[in-house]
């Protein structure tokens, strides 16, 4: 299996991952921005885009899978499901990543009786039904999902949808085993152990990561917390210059 990577920028190494439903595509206008101080390398995950897949399709395997591409230490920015793979892939290989940016991600995607912070278990099922039925639909109700309670709602949704048409769509196997990776994944226990710098950014309106997440994040990981007013669950699209400006100076910091 080889990951689809594309470069751009030159400098000390930045690896962008995307999330659940999409593929790297998502990343373009952040990673021109961010290639003037950095080598960006957009990567498709497995199943995704331009990707071939791996079997068994788990957090660990993503991980392993990225860590094999990148035999050198880099910066990492991941969103939503890529977050987790970032922090799966800072806790295996501490060693690898320099430091790790988190867009609206979690340590946990379900919620959980001790764990309010996160998706309904009956939304994260209802797709998981729905994409034996109509595949199209369910990725469309998905990116509805992710830009609900946004101030830009329209503006996302139209970026995301452009993003997903520039690539192939994901394919229905990895779109199943990504969601049994949010359903059954809970690094809770392990976050206190990541030892790179940690930025965290998120949207005040997220649905899916609500900002307590991030907040539990900030205290947990000791982590540096970017909360964007108005924002969902895509700040790097809704707000794109505060998010970028943020980054940045995460990066020159470290």
């Amino acid at each position: 299996m080889s990951l689809y990577i594309e470069t751009q920028g030159q400098g000390e190494d930045l690896v962008l991952i995307h999330g659940w439903g999409i593929h790297g595509a998502v990343w373009q206008r952040v990673a021109e921005h961010l290639a003037d101080s950095h080598c960006v390398h957009i990567v498709d995950l497995p199943g995704c885009g331009d990707s071939g897949t791996i079997t068994p399709y788990t957090l660990a395997g993503l991980a392993a899978a990225l860590d094999q591409a990148f035999p050198l230490p880099v910066h990492v920015l991941g969103w939503s499901l890529g977050g987790a793979v970032g922090m799966q892939w800072a806790l295996a290989t501490p060693d690898k990543v320099r430091s790790l940016s988190l867009c609206a991600s979690s340590p946990c995607f379900m919620q959980r009786p001790d764990w309010p912070h996160a998706t309904p278990a009956e939304t994260l099922q209802a797709f998981a039904a729905s994409l034996a039925d109509d595949y199209a639909a369910t990725l469309d109700m998905f990116l509805g999902l992710q830009v609900m309670g946004s101030r830009d709602g329209r503006t996302v949704l139209r970026a995301l949808q452009a993003s997903l048409a520039n690539r192939p769509a994901p394919q229905r196997q990895a779109l199943l085993d990504g969601l049994d990776i949010l359903r059954n994944e809970d690094l809770r226990p392990c976050v206190a152990e990541l030892s790179c710098p940690l930025l965290l950014q998120y949207g005040d309106r997220d649905r899916m990561t609500p900002p307590a997440a991030g907040q539990w994040l900030e205290q947990a990981g000791n982590g540096q917390l970017v909360m964007h007013a108005g924002a969902g669950h895509a700040p790097f699209i809704s707000h794109e210059a505060a998010f970028i400006e943020a980054q940045q100076r995460f990066l020159a910091s470290v």
